[in-house]
């Protein structure tokens, strides 16, 4: 999944972006007050992005 499209589907979901690292860019769920540090490639993994979802309490892409 292309990176934009991802940070995209962070926020519509609720995540908020906490910090920018030197490597990643820092989200957290102000719900379940977990934060994630998602890399800078310009695409991610599948796998990595439900790992992400999963830690952040919400639902991967494509799944409702």
């Amino acid at each position: 999944m292309k990176r934009t499209k991802f940070i995209k589907y962070l926020l519509q979901n609720g995540c908020e972006k906490s910090r920018e690292g030197k490597r990643h860019t820092i989200f957290w769920n102000p719900d379940t007050n977990k934060a994630v540090a998602i890399p800078r490639h310009s695409e991610i993994k599948d796998i990595l992005v439900e790992v992400i979802c999963k830690e952040l309490g919400i639902n991967p892409p494509g799944e409702r």
